[in-house]
């Protein structure tokens, strides 16, 4: 049986902004990578039919909290924990990890959550339990392994390289009068 599953990858040049920061959607991809490779781990597919399985399972939550960002070439771990195995669903936490040569450091934590389900003859998808074969092989982590789930609450001053000083308050400006506006007629 098996709860944790990690990839490691490298920022593309192609996934970041005009400030040179992977863009916040990927984030969302690599958490969706990480999942596939993790089934393919299993010896299953998350693809529809495949192996004889006829489920699906789609997306009904995602978020990501962000800690620092990831630029270009930053390596990039990506670990993937299933938090909880429902009847019908399947959530993962996952923890991005910069690493560097002194260590690594977390970055971002994600979740997601996947329903299983089958497509009706209408189209209509219907929620199903988890197949026997991929639940025999899924286990929920150890709670030790999954702690709140959350980053700490950060400052924006994480996302500073440190050679940027904070701006002084300005004093807030009182709304100004056109002269063109009368109310006496």
């Amino acid at each position: 049986m098996s709860y944790e599953f990690t990839v490691t990858r490298r920022v593309e040049f192609s996934e970041t902004d005009q400030a040179g920061i992977m863009h916040f959607s990927n984030f969302f991809r690599y958490m969706e990578s990480a999942e596939h490779a993790f089934f393919r781990s299993l010896g299953f597919s998350v693809a529809r039919s495949r192996n004889g399985l006829e489920v699906c399972l789609p997306r009904v939550h995602a978020e990501c909290d962000y800690a620092a960002p990831l630029r270009f070439e930053d390596e990039v771990q990506v670990r993937l924990l299933v938090e909880r195995k429902g009847r019908r669903s399947l959530t993962y936490q996952f923890r991005f990890s910069r690493l560097n040569g002194s260590g690594s450091q977390e970055v971002a934590r994600g979740r997601l959550t996947v329903a299983c389900v089958e497509r009706q003859a209408g189209g209509a998808l219907k929620a199903v339990p988890l197949p026997k074969a991929i639940a025999d092989k899924i286990q929920q982590a150890p709670a030790e392994l999954l702690g709140d789930g959350f980053l700490p609450k950060l400052n924006s001053s994480s996302f500073r390289n440190g050679s940027r000083r904070a701006r002084p308050k300005r004093p807030a400006r009182r709304p100004s009068r056109s002269p063109h506006l009368s109310t006496a007629r």
